[in-house]
């Protein structure tokens, strides 16, 4: 009875056809909002624990702790079904004294978000993390840095933190990092000294850290460059839009501590060890410019380590 309207005013081949031909488009920027729905998921447990008085009682000491574990859990699934996650050089990771984890930012930091849940699964162990301050700005984010211990961050307190026998992560390159390297892995700390400081500060071991293949899961727009530079440094708020949550195989590689001692007390001397570090473990592991299907293709088989041309 309605098959002849159908047909008359819709094409369903040419319809079939435009889905089809918008599909990947559509998969490619909306993707990204997955992590989005993780992140105000992870929002939603951390209210439910804090106002809800069972759960609070259930863990005395600590009554973050159900709620840290959950999300943690939840995260590390998400990375160990999409991404094959896992990190490489846990040995270089003591598990006794603090430790000041530097490392690459990527377009979206989600390599730092699986690394923070796995340790805290694997060995029960809160990582601080540094963030940008516009972040704070975002609805649901405060409760996600008070039980995940996210700060702005200062020399000073990110020192006490250490000092306090705690983890920190840092990225020098940040936000800016973030929007404007690209799938080269060209670190861009614009000569940031300041995570030297604190780790001469608290007298802490620095950890390089980089993640395969960070760049090929998300990628920022680069066309207009200028423009999204333009808008960056006038308002110091990323604008470049992400796209991708492409699947490919991530891999946090953590290298040998570096002693705050090795710049003999000179934070500029220290931080170009540090970031020499990072290149030598981007040059090792990362297949250099870096490539999307690379990386998916990596999700069947990694090499623990690449021939350096």
């Amino acid at each position: 009875m309605y098959h002849p309207f159908i047909v008359d005013y819709i094409d369903i081949d040419v319809t079939l056809w435009i889905s089809w031909a918008l599909m990947p488009l559509m998969v490619t920027f909306l993707l990204p909002l997955v992590i989005l729905l993780l992140l105000y998921t992870s929002a939603i447990i951390l209210y439910i624990y804090k106002y809800k008085e069972p759960l609070r009682n259930a863990y005395e000491t600590d009554f973050w702790d159900g709620a840290r574990k959950t999300i943690a859990a939840l995260w590390d699934a998400h990375g160990w079904i999409w991404h094959g996650y896992d990190i490489q050089g846990l040995e270089n990771f003591p598990e006794d004294e603090p430790v000041l984890f530097v490392y690459y930012h990527g377009a979206l930091p989600i390599d730092l978000y699986y690394f923070i849940a796995r340790i805290y699964l694997l060995r029960n162990k809160l990582i601080h993390t540094v963030a940008d301050r516009f972040l704070f700005n975002f609805p649901g984010w405060s409760i996600i840095a008070e039980a995940m211990k996210v700060i702005p961050g200062t020399v000073q307190t990110c020192s006490n933190i250490l000092q306090r026998n705690n983890c920190l992560a840092v990225s020098p390159g940040g936000v800016y990092e973030a929007q404007f390297s690209d799938h080269n892995y060209k670190l861009m700390w614009n000569k940031r000294a300041g995570f030297a400081k604190v780790a001469i500060d608290a007298k802490v071991k620095i950890v390089p850290m980089f993640t395969v293949n960070v760049r090929e899961a998300f990628r920022q727009v680069t066309t207009f460059r200028r423009f999204w530079l333009w808008l960056y440094t006038k308002w110091r708020f990323p604008f470049v839009p992400i796209y991708g949550g492409f699947p490919v195989k991530l891999r946090t590689v953590l290298g040998p501590p570096i002693s705050y001692s090795a710049g003999d007390g000179n934070p500029e001397h220290l931080a170009k060890l540090v970031a020499q570090a990072i290149n030598a473990l981007i040059q090792e592991h990362q297949h250099l410019p870096g490539s999307i299907l690379s990386g998916l293709c990596q999700r069947v088989y990694m090499p623990t380590k690449r021939k350096v041309q």
